[in-house]
């Protein structure tokens, strides 16, 4: 049996702040379980919701050296579908209402948390072949377990992989106050180790020491190699690219399934879906006060309202396409311009334009049953989970070929018959345009062309299933079987 730990800051149903609690919490469950067994280590945070909390079982607490002090680490565990959690307790750094505080108390605390992963295991009886790494809050922990752990026998020849959800966050600070919070030496400071510009880095040292590195798609993984995408680890990722691998996230099949969604009007399927998913449509309209029309073409977004998604191209030519005959239903916070651009447009195009300002699942999967289109522009996207859920749902995908969006939306091919989407390659507000005005072209004209790239989107597989294929090949290349 091969045990593999993930260890990481987030993962559902206990905590989410965004995509990387998903795979946390699907890809375990989705591991053969006659050849693994996966175990996941969390915070203990305060805000974790009581009817999870109650049902934890404390192990044992010990006390742990860092940052010239000894710690409290407290250690529950509790089965879960399957699956066993382990909590890692300590108030001072995991209460209060958010789980990110910012710099540089974010630092302590998953220092904390890497090293309290590591010196639980010997204490729960559990010696990991491999532990994946999620992010740059647990990039410390390949750094320990070569630092000061490879002493110890039960350490030596465990495994690390860490894997990239998105460059652009990397836990990066003075290299002053780093080194008095990790307690690691000058050594590991270097431009060949943590050092990035001048400052500190987690996520390079987690990248620097680690047997292997995933990112979630494969163009990503490509896109990281060079300097517009790399966020100035592009030099590392080249000369790590033998071991650098991109592995797509998938969506939990059994949440996301128009058929048996409890939080839609009108269930549907692949066979149904030309009577039945509209009804979702006029539903969504009447709730949201827009024209009530089944045959108008609806475009949803949900999304982070930020530079990173494409929000620029789509304010550039919000006025263009309110003049088309299409309704926008929008859901999603972030940076206030984008905000206030698509309240304004809400006041503007009343009956067109619906700007939901805030977050609701519910909403979400309202929108993902009841839109024709699906758009997202993004300037980048390490993998993309919107659009994997569109296309579950049969609503087409409008995005640009970047990372994740290029690998899972195959442009439509109006002379070969082929394609779940449609896509435009450069970063172009009127490539954009074109894109979305060619789509309303097919919807309104060739209505039984728009209904097979319908049939093909809900035929297409990104269930985490075959996800985990790929990450038990990489274990097993690692373990050396």
């Amino acid at each position: 049996m091969k045990k593999i730990l993930f260890a990481a800051s987030e993962c559902v149903p206990f905590i989410k702040t965004g995509g990387l609690a998903d795979v946390v919490g699907s890809l375990p469950k989705c591991l053969n379980k006659e050849y693994y067994d996966c175990r996941v280590v969390i915070p203990k945070y305060t805000k974790i919701a009581e009817k999870y909390s109650s049902q934890m079982e404390y192990v044992t607490n010990f006390y742990m050296d860092l940052n010239w002090r000894q710690q409290y680490v407290g250690i529950f565990k509790m089965e879960y579908e399957g699956i066993t959690y382990y909590f890692i307790d300590n108030e001072e750094h995991f209460a209060g209402d958010q789980i990110y505080g910012g710099m540089p108390w974010d630092l302590e605390k998953f220092a904390f948390f890497s090293k309290a992963v590591l010196s639980i295991l010997p204490i729960i009886d559990f010696r990991p072949d491999v532990i994946h790494c999620h992010d740059w809050q647990t990039g410390l922990i390949p750094v320990y377990l070569h630092e000061r752990f490879q002493g110890n026998e039960f350490f030596r020849g465990i495994k690390s992989v860490m894997t990239i959800h998105n460059l652009k966050f990397q836990g990066i600070w003075d290299t002053a106050t780093m080194k008095n919070i990790t307690g690691l030496s000058d050594y590991y400071f270097t431009p060949d180790k943590m050092e990035y510009n001048k400052d500190g880095s987690y996520l390079k040292g987690g990248l620097v020491y680690a047997d292997a590195i995933t990112t979630v798609s494969k163009t990503y993984a490509e896109e990281i190699k060079t300097p517009f995408y790399g966020e100035g680890l592009d030099g590392l990722m080249r000369a790590r690219a033998h071991d650098l691998r991109g592995i797509v996230n998938g969506i939990d099949y059994d949440v996301y399934n128009p058929e048996t969604d409890s939080l839609i009007v009108q269930n549907y399927n692949a066979k149904n879906f030309r009577k039945e998913k509209q009804k979702n449509k006029t539903a969504l309209q009447e709730e949201l006060g827009l024209e009530i029309d089944p045959k108008v073409m609806m475009i949803g977004i949900v999304s982070r309202l930020t530079d990173q998604k494409g929000l620029d191209l789509i304010a550039y030519m919000m006025d263009e396409i309110c003049q088309d005959a299409i309704q926008l239903v929008v859901l999603g916070t972030g940076d206030p311009k984008y905000e206030n651009m698509f309240r304004h447009f809400a006041w503007k195009y009343d009956k067109k334009v619906s700007a939901n300002i805030y977050y609701s699942n519910d909403l979400s999967h309202k929108i993902y049953a009841s839109c024709d289109a699906f758009l997202m522009p993004s300037l980048f996207e390490p993998c993309g989970l919107s659009q994997l859920m569109a296309l579950r749902y049969g609503t087409v995908p409008i995005v640009r070929e970047t990372g994740g969006l290029k690998d899972t939306v195959e442009p439509y091919n109006e002379y070969e018959g082929t394609g779940t989407g449609f896509s435009f390659a450069n970063y172009n507000a009127h490539e954009m345009l074109g894109t979305i005005r060619y789509a309303e072209r097919i919807y309104y004209d060739k209505r039984r062309e728009w209904n097979k790239i319908i049939d093909r989107a809900m035929a297409a597989d990104f269930s985490w299933y075959r996800s985990a294929l790929e990450y038990q090949e990489l274990y097993d290349w690692l373990i050396g079987y």
